[in-house]
């Protein structure tokens, strides 16, 4: 089953984007009404889970401290890492609980060039994607990503809030 990623991908409209704007993850934080695709499916005091605005695969998300913090093994203590891999993980069982998942992906991408923020991928990997399709490729926007709209981003953040609940 080849997933459906027919909606291109401009790299450098993105790259000159989060290069030259202010932080993201922090505008989120903040509430921003620029970024109601990223619906929130998950927050405390410290931590927000989000839909990615450009997802490659049902499901993808972010999950990231509150706190504008840029590294993700330096600028945290060993307790306040292990409390965000704790999020990441109740998360991405959450993710795996309501999108069909073959595998999820968790990963850490960013760079103080851009999307500095600390960040975690949380990607649920389709049942029966071709293994070509699979790993990096299955990340990369560059291939294209899924089609979505705000009315499926909102259907899923409430299926996820409910897991999450």
């Amino acid at each position: 089953m080849s997933l459906d990623r027919s909606v291109p991908f401009d790299v450098e409209a993105y790259v000159a984007r989060v290069t030259s704007s202010p932080c993201f993850i922090c505008a989120i934080v903040a509430g921003d009404p620029a970024y109601a695709a990223e619906q929130i499916v998950y927050e405390d005091d410290h931590h927000l889970a989000f839909l990615a605005r450009y997802p490659t695969m049902p499901g993808y998300l972010l999950v990231s401290p509150k706190r504008h913090i840029e590294h993700v093994v330096r600028d945290l203590g060993e307790d306040a890492y292990l409390e965000l891999m704790r999020v990441v993980r109740k998360v991405a069982l959450a993710v795996e609980s309501v999108v069909p998942s073959e595998r999820t992906y968790l990963l850490s991408l960013g760079s103080r060039q851009g999307n500095a923020h600390l960040h975690w991928h949380v990607a649920p990997l389709p049942p029966g994607t071709p293994y070509d399709e699979q790993q990096y490729h299955a990340l990369m926007a560059e291939n294209g990503t899924i089609p979505w709209t705000q009315e499926q981003a909102e259907e899923l953040a409430a299926r996820l809030r409910r897991a999450l609940a």
